[in-house]
């Protein structure tokens, strides 16, 4: 082989930055040993991987189909090294979950898989669906935990489990007192809402169809939290997955809203590369998330 490891992960830093001296940077490197390395492999193989214009470093045409090639590769090296560094698979993994999994769910099974793994370094990296998606993608976790389908061919989506999307006010609300919505109601309400990346808003957005431009979105916000204290103060209805306003609803604080004939069902995923190196650390961390939700 006319390559080394060093010089992937130096094509892979100046992809992701664009740029030879922040490349550099990240790699704790001079830049012009990361500029000469770069070079060596571009001439060992007669091929250029980048379309330079300007201080910008852009991937071109085999850049692109090597670059996905090139983090598969890294990440399965990366991997050799640490079990022959620590001899022994020790359970080390990283995982991204989107935010109703990674709040909700995802801290729930760590005392399971620690049982397992207790010497294990866990990290939990919590994101939006599109987020998690671009970290499995470029192999900044091992695992990631998403909300709804994606459609990327270099991605593998294994289900995991069924959620369901409830609509809710809060108790002192008008529309608290009927219970099941109408239509004339939900285009009259204010609504609260996750941003429109979300999982959990593409499930919405799905079942509401067409009277979705006849809604008042009054607020679209990021995280779970902020849309609950949103609705209880009074602002509008919201729209959460049922794992989210359980303990409100048993404690009489928000109140479930029905909107017959709407299908408000969404299925959990894994998420993985579809080119990837088995890791035990992965499977194990999945029969432990299916283990506890039985």
């Amino acid at each position: 082989m006319n390559f080394t490891v060093r010089q992937l992960e130096i094509f892979l830093a100046v992809a992701k930055h664009q740029n030879i001296s922040k490349a550099a940077h990240s790699l704790h490197m001079s830049q012009s040993a990361a500029s000469e390395a770069l070079l060596n492999l571009e001439h060992n193989y007669d091929v250029s991987l980048f379309d330079r214009v300007s201080n910008k470093l852009s991937l071109s045409a085999i850049g692109h189909t090597l670059r996905t090639e090139a983090e598969s590769l890294v990440a399965h090296c990366q991997t050799f090294e640490g079990v022959l560094r620590d001899h022994t698979d020790v359970g080390h993994i990283k995982v991204g979950a989107s935010f109703t999994i990674g709040n909700h769910l995802a801290t729930r099974y760590l005392a399971g898989y620690l049982s397992k793994y207790p010497e294990a370094k866990v990290q939990l990296d919590i994101a939006n669906t599109p987020d998690v998606v671009a970290r499995v993608l470029n192999f900044e976790v091992d695992i990631g935990m998403i909300e709804g389908e994606v459609q990327d061919k270099e991605l593998e989506l294994i289900p995991w489990r069924e959620d369901e999307l409830i609509v809710f006010c809060a108790a002192g609300h008008p529309l608290a007192r009927k219970m099941t919505l109408t239509n004339k109601d939900i285009k009259e309400a204010q609504w609260i809402l996750r941003e429109p990346d979300s999982g959990a808003r593409h499930t919405f957005d799905r079942a509401l169809g067409r009277l979705l431009p006849d809604i008042s979105i009054y607020l679209e916000l990021k995280h779970n939290e902020a849309i609950k204290n949103a609705v209880e103060s009074g602002l509008g209805i919201g729209c959460l997955s049922r794992i989210v306003l359980q303990k409100n609803f048993a404690n009489g604080d928000l109140v479930p809203l029905a909107l017959p004939r709407r299908n408000m069902r969404r299925t959990f995923y894994f998420a993985l590369p579809r080119k990837r190196f088995a890791l035990e650390s992965v499977e194990s961390w999945m029969r432990t998330c299916r283990e506890m939700d039985h």
